[in-house]
């Protein structure tokens, strides 16, 4: 599950809102396809379908003179697994439900928006941004070592990112570049019928690339394709790496967000991507809708 984060395709995460906004937003997704375990071994003619329901919170302030924001996400899965574990055993079938890791984002802007008020942010308009974010996810999320398959990955995990973003009229252009960082999961798939010991799983740094080309229909209702590339990420086990688990894949996928009529709060985003090119996991469809609440305000 955590590695579905590494492949997310997320438009306009560098567009700078008023000070002291806020939003709840409620995300529904569905993937289908290959399992991806976080392992050291790809699984043979792994299949599963997954269901995530996620609830985000969503708030920004000034900070150094600069737009900033902090968003935390919770998510909940259930999903249903069918593979073979080992090159000779059966086909077996799983299913998990529980909550996978959370997610805490900091992002600043580091140039082109300031901190603004809501007078200032409506005389506003937008040029170049240039902004930075961390993204990370704690060794939280269910997790049962003698299981190969895991909603969370019994590690910690680290995304600092920069992020690019454009206006031309209409047109709004996003470019992010990131890096990966994965601490030791010092319990991994151990005290088995297949490995009676504890055994420790590393994970090398991966590189993630985004773009996106998105277009103002009108105002809050807009649409973007979107694209992106990661390479990297070989695990190890028990110290030995497994040169079959090198990622070089790309997802390509489109999103639409369209206000709820009738109100300036709500709104509703639609998204679906899938795999362009797949070298190890990556191969699934992921279809997700989600409904944003938002205002403006400081929290009680």
């Amino acid at each position: 599950m955590e590695a579905a984060y590494a492949q997310d395709l997320a438009p306009r995460a560098y567009i700078i809102a008023p000070t002291h906004s806020n939003a709840v937003t409620l995300t529904s997704s569905y993937q289908n396809g290959e399992i991806f375990l976080n392992g050291v071994e790809p699984v043979p003619d792994s299949h599963g379908q997954i269901y995530t329901s996620a609830f985000t919170y969503y708030h920004s302030f000034g900070l150094l003179g600069r737009s900033t924001n902090i968003t935390a996400s919770l998510p909940y899965a259930v999903g249903s697994f069918s593979g073979t574990a080992m090159a000779d055993a059966d086909e077996t079938t799983g299913h998990r439900s529980g909550l996978p890791a959370p997610e805490v984002r900091f992002s600043i802007n580091l140039f082109g928006g300031p901190a603004m008020d809501l007078p200032k942010f409506k005389r506003w308009h937008q040029k170049t941004i240039l902004g930075a974010s961390l993204l990370v996810l704690p060794p939280l999320g269910q997790y049962d070592p003698t299981r190969l398959i895991n909603l969370g990955a019994n590690r910690w995990s680290f995304r600092p990112e920069l992020g690019y973003s454009r206006r031309l009229g209409h047109w709004v252009i996003d470019a992010y570049g990131g890096v990966w960082f994965f601490t030791t999961n010092p319990d991994y798939f151990s005290r088995n019928e297949y490995f009676p010991g504890t055994n420790t799983q590393t994970q090398k740094p991966m590189a993630s690339f985004q773009g996106h080309l998105s277009y103002d229909i009108k105002p809050r209702l807009w649409a973007s394709l979107d694209g992106n590339f990661w390479f990297g990420g070989r695990t190890s086990l028990n110290g030995v790496e497994n040169s079959n688990t090198l990622e070089t894949n790309s997802r390509l996928g489109a999103t639409i967000s369209v206000p709820v009529p009738k109100t300036i709060h709500q709104s509703l985003k639609f998204s679906y991507s899938g795999h362009v090119y797949v070298q190890f996991g990556g191969d699934f469809q992921t279809v997700s809708v989600a409904w944003q609440y938002s205002w403006l305000g400081r929290p009680n």
